[in-house]
C-alpha cells in the first residue's frame, strides 16, 4: 500500500473516534440470519441422479470425425491431428493421455 507522506497525520484520539463511529454504523446494519429463499423455487433447477429422463428429447447434430481429426485410443475423445502424441499398432494417442 502506498503511503502519502504529505498528508496530515491523525492523532490517536482521531483514530479512536473514527473506529467508534465505524462500530456504530456496523451495529445499525445488523444482518438477518434468515435467508429469504423459496425452497420449491430453488429446487426446480436441480436434477437428481437417476431421474427419469425418458420423456426428454435431445436436439443435437452429430458429425462424423473429419479428415483432420482422430479418436484417441485411451480417452476416446475426438481430437485435431495436431494433438497426436504417438501412434502404436495403428492406434493414435493424444498429448493429454501421453503427458
Amino acid at each position: 500500500m502506498a503511503t502519502d507522506y504529505d498528508a496530515p497525520r491523525k492523532t490517536e484520539e482521531d483514530l479512536n473516534e473514527e473506529s467508534i463511529e465505524e462500530l456504530k454504523t456496523h451495529r445499525s446494519n445488523k444482518q438477518s440470519a434468515v435467508v429469504d429463499e423459496d425452497e420449491a423455487e430453488a429446487a426446480e433447477g436441480f436434477e437428481l441422479p437417476g431421474a427419469d429422463l425418458s420423456g426428454e428429447e435431445l436436439m443435437v447434430r452429430v458429425l462424423p470425425a473429419q479428415a483432420d481429426e482422430f479418436t484417441c485410443a485411451s480417452c476416446f475423445l475426438v481430437r485435431h491431428r495436431s494433438q497426436v502424441a504417438r501412434e502404436k499398432d495403428g492406434l493414435l494417442y493424444c498429448k493429454d493421455c501421453e503427458g
